[in-house]
């Protein structure tokens, strides 16, 4: 399976919307997203993993890759996912103590760090 990502504003937040799987194959496609967003500006990330099928470890290092890069600009990167499988995997990793996890985009936009 492949990696599908789109992104879109609102407000100062960037939505990253992710579908698919991020492994060690489709990683790097969301490390470039992440990286060209950050260089771009956007510093208040906000990605929507809704539409994930699988994550592994690549993929989690991707994230917390992000989360340096938008801490080192004072920023901040919020995931959106109500999925349990996906979620334990935070859980087990004690990333749920990293990254604030939202239920809905909205929610993960209105939220305040």
């Amino acid at each position: 399976m492949d990696l599908s990502l789109s992104t879109e504003t609102m407000g100062d937040r960037t939505i990253v919307r992710v579908g698919g799987e991020i492994d060690v194959y489709t990683a790097p496609k969301l490390r470039e997203q992440l990286v060209e967003l950050v260089n771009d500006g956007s510093f208040h990330l906000v990605v929507d993993m809704e539409g994930v099928d699988f994550l592994d470890s690549t993929g989690l290092g991707v994230l917390v890759g992000g989360l340096k890069r938008v801490r080192a600009h004072e920023g901040s990167l919020r995931l959106v996912c109500n999925q349990e499988r996906i979620l334990k995997i935070f859980r087990i990793t004690d990333l749920t103590k990293v990254f604030p996890i939202h239920t809905s985009v909205e929610e993960a936009v209105a939220a305040t760090d």
